[in-house]
């Protein structure tokens, strides 16, 4: 008789897998690089825009002999980075002591008294305090409102309660400030005062509902580890690359009685 090897035979009733194509194999490997690649080229962008920004603002209140280009063959970017981080510093510094804060508030008395620059003084200051006081309440918390029709939901990012010259004038009820941004720049919006049993308050972070709004619902919070489905696609290439069919075993003589 004969000894056939049956470890490569498919089930019966059952269709052989087709294998991945060359096309479907350089389409993963493609995925899989633009996937590892995107994101570090448009940090690295990003933070090169910026900091040829802050050298560009920097740049000119420098002198020219105090410019390392001045005396290199080459431009050193970043320079005007640590200038203004050296100069924001120091301010800091002198602030903090009895002669800085005095003429800091000379300062402010005097654009108080200006009609136009004052309102803009007074809402830049505080727009800064918020955001960068470790103690500020801005964008804290993220809810869901129904807008722009009854069943349609959308983000909003909650900030403080509303004061009380403005609570008086609202109905009887709790309210808090909402801002409503839009996709995907979510630098403008709409802001306005929604009363609190409105709000579904979301156990999330601002900057997963960032990455929500600027991705289009693309981005979802906790909808997996992003590295994980990266194994998962090179998994997929190297298994479309060593999916082979396996060879029969050869077929051994049957031997002759003798």
């Amino acid at each position: 008789m004969t000894n056939a090897n049956t470890s490569n035979e498919q089930p019966a009733g059952t269709a052989p897998r087709p294998l991945p194509g060359v096309a479907s194999r350089i389409r993963n490997y493609f995925l899989t690089g633009l996937i590892v690649a995107g994101p570090v080229l448009v940090t690295v962008w990003l933070v090169w825009w910026f900091v040829t920004w802050v050298d560009n603002w920097v740049r000119p209140f420098i002198p020219q002999a105090y410019r390392p280009e001045t005396y290199l063959p080459v431009d050193i970017p970043g320079f005007g980075l640590v200038i203004a981080f050296a100069a924001l510093t120091l301010l800091g510094f002198l602030t903090a002591n009895l002669v800085g804060s005095r003429l800091i508030g000379l300062g402010e008395n005097l654009l108080s008294r200006m009609p136009i620059v004052r309102p803009i003084y007074r809402t830049a200051k505080q727009i800064f305090q918020t955001l960068f006081s470790g103690s500020g309440s801005s964008f804290r918390r993220v809810g869901l409102v129904e807008f722009p029709a009854p069943g349609m939901w959308s983000l909003v990012f909650l900030t403080q309660s509303p004061s009380e010259e403005i609570s008086a004038r609202l109905p009887a009820t709790e309210h808090v400030s909402a801002f409503m941004p839009c996709t995907p720049n979510p630098t403008t919006g709409f802001f306005f005062y929604v009363p609190r049993r409105d709000v579904v308050e979301l156990d999330i972070t601002v900057e997963e509902a960032m990455q929500l709004l600027m991705s289009a619902g693309i981005i979802q919070p906790g909808g997996g580890d992003a590295h994980g489905k990266l194994a998962g696609l090179a998994e997929t290439a190297r298994a479309a690359q060593t999916a082979r069919p396996a060879a029969p075993a050869p077929q051994r003589a049957p031997t002759p009685a003798k």
